[in-house]
This record gives structure tokens, C-alpha cells and sequence, in this order.
């Protein structure tokens, strides 16, 4: 990308990335040490927009993520008055956990295509002669937004929430992004920025009890959950709960501890330290 004063590198590695996982790899093989490097490589000088897809993904001719997600079962079963399937229920798991590690990983600016935020169904094709000089998809149906009796606006108020925790955390482009933990076999990954922990169990099917992630000694708490039951989860943590990270002699000298997590398959969450360990090993928790 350029233009006058534009200094930032567009991360085109990554929508790429995102394409070729969906489209060539089992569920299992969705490798999170993979996933770090795709969405990380860069020269840490050098800022970027990191993005998931683009316009070039709506256009007709190629597939937004959502559609190769979901595909023709976009048409009959993202309604909630009738049944859902497995490939509706895959689709928006991973496309909020697709825009979460695109987006908070980023250095520099995130970059969302105009309804590609909510699961735009379809694509865009403007009037040409190829269509007859068609107007019918040269369009966006924000109204499916605001049909509640549908599914897409679990995806749009995802976004939202996303988004403005994002925001909260001033110049959260620059603020330190540190791998704590990735493990392939597991499909777990897992970072830090400032006080913020994010954990992602990307596996299709195993969800892990009491998994442990390498972590600053202190209290945490869940305040954005890919689960959650209005972003259309299946609420199987309750994030009411408190963690607190567990002493351990290899990991106390410098001030961590292992934090235990309940990781469901497929989902991912965010979590916030709200009391610190002091050195007496009492919680000073913080108002």
C-alpha cells in the first residue's frame, strides 16, 4: 500500500495464510506455532496492517472466509429457527478466532472489509457486461445485522466487542507481544500483551482441563470470551471465575507461575490481570 504520508506495509502474507489453512489442511493441523509466525512475521520496525481478508476475498470469483467455511449451509442454517449443523457451528467459532489472532497480534493497524465483520453472505460483483449489467450484487444486507431471528449478528457484536477492547488499551500496537506457550499437538497457543493474556484452543474436538500456561504470577479474570453465548458460543466456561496462577520453584524466580485453564475446543479467550503476587505471596487485587 503507499500514498502520500502512508508508511505502512500491507501484511498480504496473512489473508493468503488464512486461505490456504481452510482449504488445505485438517482441523488438526491447524499448528499454532504455524499461526505465530504467519501472523508475526515482520521486521519489528516496520509497521503493518494485518488483516484476514479483504476486498479482493468479496469480489466475485473467490470465497470470503465465512463462505469457505460454511458454504451452501450459509442459505438454510444460519437461521436460529431451525437446526444448526456442525458446519455452521465450526464456521463461527473459527471465524471469531480467525479475527482475534489477526487482529491482536498486529503491529500497526487492523484492517476489516465493509461486512466481512458479521459473516457477509455471497460476494460483490458491480454492473458489467459478463452479468447483463446486473445491480443485484452490488450490494451489502446490513439488514441481516439487525434480524435477531439470524445468526450473523452474533458475529457482528463479536466485532464490536473485539474492537473496543482493543481500543481500551492505549497504543495497544505497540505494547509488547510475548509468546507464552504453543503446543502443537495440543493446537493450543498462547501470548501476552501488557496485562492481557490470550489463550486460543484451536483443536476440533479436545477441550483440556486444567491446562496450564506458563504466566506473570497474579489474579486473572476472562473479559472477552469467543465463547460466550451472545457471540454465539456455547457458554462452557463461566467467566465469572477467578484464576489465580499456581506457584512453581522453575518458574518463581522470575515471577511466574502456571495459570490453569478450562480451554472447550475451538474457542479462545482473553483474560486480564486484576491483582498482582507480592513477595509474600498474598493477592493485592486492584479496583
Amino acid at each position: 500500500a503507499g500514498g502520500y504520508g502512508f508508511d505502512y506495509r500491507m501484511a498480504m502474507n496473512i489473508p493468503d495464510f488464512w486461505i490456504k489453512i481452510i482449504t488445505e489442511k485438517k482441523d488438526e493441523e491447524w499448528y499454532p506455532s504455524t499461526i505465530w509466525w504467519e501472523m508475526t512475521n515482520r521486521r519489528a520496525d516496520e509497521k503493518t496492517i494485518s488483516y484476514a481478508e479483504c476486498h479482493d476475498q468479496a469480489l466475485v470469483g473467490d470465497k470470503t472466509i465465512i463462505f469457505r467455511l460454511i458454504d451452501a449451509d450459509m442459505y438454510w442454517h444460519m437461521s436460529k429457527l431451525v437446526p444448526s449443523t456442525e458446519k455452521v457451528d465450526r464456521g463461527i467459532a473459527l471465524h471469531k478466532m480467525i479475527r482475534l489472532v489477526t487482529a491482536t497480534t498486529m503491529n500497526g493497524g487492523y484492517l476489516n472489509f465493509m461486512g466481512n465483520e458479521f459473516g457477509h453472505p455471497e460476494w460483490i460483483d458491480f454492473p458489467r457486461e459478463g452479468n447483463g449489467w446486473s445491480y443485484k450484487y452490488a450490494r451489502r444486507q446490513w439488514h441481516l445485522v439487525d434480524d435477531h431471528n439470524l445468526k450473523y449478528h452474533y458475529l457482528a457484536d463479536f466485532d464490536k466487542a473485539m474492537i473496543k477492547l482493543i481500543k481500551s488499551v492505549p497504543d495497544f500496537q505497540d505494547t509488547p507481544l510475548v509468546k507464552l506457550w504453543d503446543k502443537d499437538g495440543d493446537n493450543v497457543l498462547a501470548y501476552s500483551r501488557e496485562d492481557l493474556i490470550f489463550v486460543y484452543n484451536f483443536h476440533p474436538t479436545n477441550s483440556y482441563r486444567d491446562y496450564g500456561i506458563p504466566a506473570p504470577e497474579g489474579e486473572y479474570k476472562i473479559i472477552l470470551n469467543t465463547d460466550d453465548v451472545n457471540f454465539g458460543g456455547f457458554g462452557l466456561n463461566d467467566d465469572s471465575i477467578h484464576h489465580f496462577t499456581l506457584y512453581d520453584p522453575l518458574y518463581a524466580p522470575h515471577n511466574k507461575g502456571w495459570l490453569m485453564l478450562y480451554l472447550p475446543a475451538r474457542t479462545a479467550m482473553i483474560l486480564k490481570v486484576v491483582g498482582k503476587q507480592t513477595k509474600n505471596d498474598t493477592i493485592k487485587t486492584e479496583k
